[in-house]
């Protein structure tokens, strides 16, 4: 069997994917793998936030079109890109390990988030970021700071902040993990919703397709990122909106951590709940529209 992939072009987007290709050739006897590298609408425009341009589905956007038009058979996300919901002619057919979901932050002096100086600037266009900072450090000056991975690192070390907060999983994915200064405990960051995750898309009425990449779907991630994406889901949740939400195992339980606020910050709510661990997706998909529903109405 012969299969195309569609990748966004970023070193991240292009590591990630050779990397989940390499794993599957390996599991699936005689799969050959081509890649369609794409640009996404996210990536032409660096100038602006996401927020105003229409959010991080437009990371996914030319990758969806590329599958719809038949040029790819299945694409390559950071599931923390892709919205609650999905074309319907689309699935979500495979969701692999999880790759470690933390924050990081890296500063130019070496000083921990504890240690930075009053007044210092962190680089962070995440909402999420911003709210979990301004809460663990309110004299600390945040600002919005857009590029691939290698950008915003530059920009701390060329003086424009004196941090920047990345993902963990992404920095290990280059390869480059070394270069945190520091990684953010889910107590005082709790990661994205999906963050260390990858979705992997696929026309929903290809059946062979789905099969093949059934090889690499991870029970306990996806039910994990299930629960994630149930409360993003039930809260309605956008780039335009402070939001997170952690699953993990604990033990025999599903513990599902999530905060919700307003655009600005304001009415910092948190919520968690444990449960046995669930049968399947869907009683995960059930905690967590649950404890969405809770935030909002909280």
């Amino acid at each position: 069997m012969e299969l195309t992939l569609a990748t966004r072009r970023s070193a991240l987007a292009l590591a990630q994917s050779r990397a989940f290709a390499r794993s599957l050739e390996a599991a699936v006897p005689d799969l050959t793998l081509r890649e369609l590298e794409v640009v996404t609408s996210g990536d032409k425009t660096q100038d602006r936030s996401l927020q105003d341009i229409g959010g991080k589905g437009l990371f996914i956007k030319e990758l969806e079109e590329a599958l719809l038009d038949r040029r790819a058979d299945f694409a390559v996300h950071s599931i923390k890109d892709v919205p609650a919901e999905i074309a319907p002619a689309l699935c979500l057919a495979c969701i692999p390990a999880r790759e470690d979901p933390r924050d990081v932050l890296v500063t130019r002096s070496g000083a921990p988030l504890a240690e930075l100086p009053a007044g210092a600037r962190v680089g962070t266009s995440s909402l999420r970021r911003a709210v979990a900072l301004r809460e663990a450090r309110p004299d600390l000056v945040i600002e919005p700071v857009r590029g691939n991975v290698d950008t915003r690192l530059r920009k701390v070390f060329d003086g424009s902040f004196d941090a920047v907060v990345l993902a963990l999983a992404g920095l290990k994915r280059l390869g480059i993990e070394g270069r945190a200064t520091e990684v953010l405990s889910p107590e005082v960051s709790l990661p994205a919703i999906g963050q260390g995750a990858l979705g992997i898309e696929c026309r929903a009425e290809d059946a062979d397709v789905r099969d093949v990449l059934a090889a690499l779907a991870d029970r306990e991630t996806t039910v994990c990122v299930t629960a994630e994406r149930a409360v993003m889901a039930a809260v309605e949740g956008s780039c335009r909106t402070p939001v997170a939400a952690y699953a993990m195992r604990d033990g025999d339980a599903l513990w599902l951590r999530a905060f919700l606020a307003e655009p600005d910050g304001s009415r910092l709510r948190r919520a968690e709940r444990r449960l046995a661990w669930p049968g399947d997706a869907r009683e995960a998909a059930r905690l967590g529209e649950d404890l969405g529903v809770e935030l909002k109405q909280g």
